[in-house]
């Protein structure tokens, strides 16, 4: 397979035609060598429209979901991002060649250990990785944007606190079949705005606040 020409490709024909059209977007994600990140047993999918297995019930998200939460944070050269979520590490390397300091925090130390070495692939990429609950209780500092990469059932407040003012948040809310894509602003010390952007449908984050009587 002539990757670069498949890469070049997912991006004229999938990513743009869902209106990503910011260009920083666009050249991260025709850099970005997304084939290294996606498990051996599907690298013949690196590069499909399709949620890729990467065990533990999780996916790695489509590439058109990825460009859509990259375009909707609009990270700047100079912003801190937080990611929750890191999965095999994709998104954390797209985010950090596009801001200063990524923070990608994943429960699962199987996937912090392989992102680990995914992110070898981008040397220029400044990831810091932590295996951690996101819900447990503790602090993540304050940042410019912030990536959900997992959905939450009812929407949870405690990553909007760790927004700096005038930062975004990116999140994806609510049950299957239908979930909202939500980006959060933060315009002051009290108070936040939630834009609807368009409807999709992830896996949860593990541990995530559920509705009360919903079952997982």
């Amino acid at each position: 397979m002539d990757t670069l020409a498949a890469r070049q490709q997912m991006v004229d024909q999938q990513i743009r035609t869902w209106e990503v059209l910011d260009p920083r977007v666009l050249d991260v994600l025709c850099a970005v060598p997304r084939e290294a990140f996606v498990p051996p047993a599907y690298r013949e999918l690196a590069f499909a429209d399709t949620p890729i297995p990467i065990g533990f019930g999780q996916s790695m998200l489509t590439p058109v979901l990825q460009g859509r939460i990259l375009q909707a944070l609009n990270v700047g050269a100079s912003d801190s991002v937080l990611e929750i979520g890191t999965g095999t590490g994709y998104l954390s390397a797209c985010l950090s060649l596009l801001g200063r300091t990524t923070h990608s925090i994943d429960i699962r130390s199987e996937f912090t250990a392989a992102a680990t070495e995914n992110l070898r692939a981008v040397p220029k990429a400044r990831v810091q990785l932590e295996t951690r609950d996101a819900f447990d209780g503790a602090e993540f500092g304050e940042y410019d944007a912030i990536a959900v990469t997992g959905s939450m059932p009812v929407y949870a407040t405690c990553f909007e606190k760790a927004l700096r003012v005038g930062g975004r948040l990116f999140a994806v809310v609510g049950v299957a079949p239908v979930m909202d894509a939500v980006l959060v602003r933060r315009v002051d010390n009290t108070e936040w705005i939630r834009e609807s952007l368009f409807e999709t449908v992830i896996e949860p984050l593990t541990n995530a606040p559920a509705p009360q009587g919903f079952v997982f």
